[in-house]
């Protein structure tokens, strides 16, 4: 199995928390880890499973005004939290506009937000899940969220949840071929 782990990431939170999931899945495929910058058609061609996250930015995906104003946040710290290399550029909204793969292809999503209650936090994943079905992918998992602390670090446990959880993720597509 050919999977892609396709992350948006502003502070990496989100790009350690795919590489991690990257890591539970390639006991079952091989993977490959992408920014969502470089998701391109042809990378994502003949893949078997899409695993999509990012940051939860106003209850939802991010927008380009979350983005820049995360930047602007980073840029008036210390150096705490400092941007992603991959952050630049268009994310998980515009990417899915674009987004052509063949209907049936297996999907997973998962997001990063701050640790609470989810009716405070808001969850990306919910809103990348629906994007993946309306353009015809098949979830074979629910929405996954891993959680940061106030000074914007995963918590304790969340890569080896998120390890667990591409393990996981791996197995259920495995049985829904």
């Amino acid at each position: 199995m050919r999977a892609v782990v396709v992350y948006e990431s502003m502070y990496g939170n989100t790009h350690a928390v795919a590489d991690h999931i990257a890591a539970g899945l390639r006991a079952v495929a091989d993977v490959e880890v992408v920014p969502v910058t470089k998701a391109t058609g042809e990378l994502l061609a003949g893949a078997d499973l899409l695993v999509v996250g990012g940051p939860t930015h106003v209850h939802g995906m991010t927008t380009e005004r979350s983005r820049t104003q995360a930047a602007a946040a980073a840029a008036k710290s210390d150096g705490e939290p400092e941007m992603d290399p991959d952050a630049e550029g268009p994310g998980l909204r515009e990417w899915f506009d674009g987004l052509d793969v063949a209907a049936g292809m297996r999907a997973a999503a998962f997001d990063t937000r701050m640790s609470g209650p989810p009716v405070l936090t808001g969850r990306a994943s919910r809103g990348i899940a629906h994007r993946l079905t309306s353009h015809g992918l098949e979830l074979v998992i629910a929405p996954e969220s891993f959680l940061v602390d106030r000074a914007n670090h995963l918590v304790e446990g969340a890569a080896e949840a998120a390890t667990q959880w591409g393990a996981q993720v791996g197995q259920h597509a495995l049985t829904a071929s």
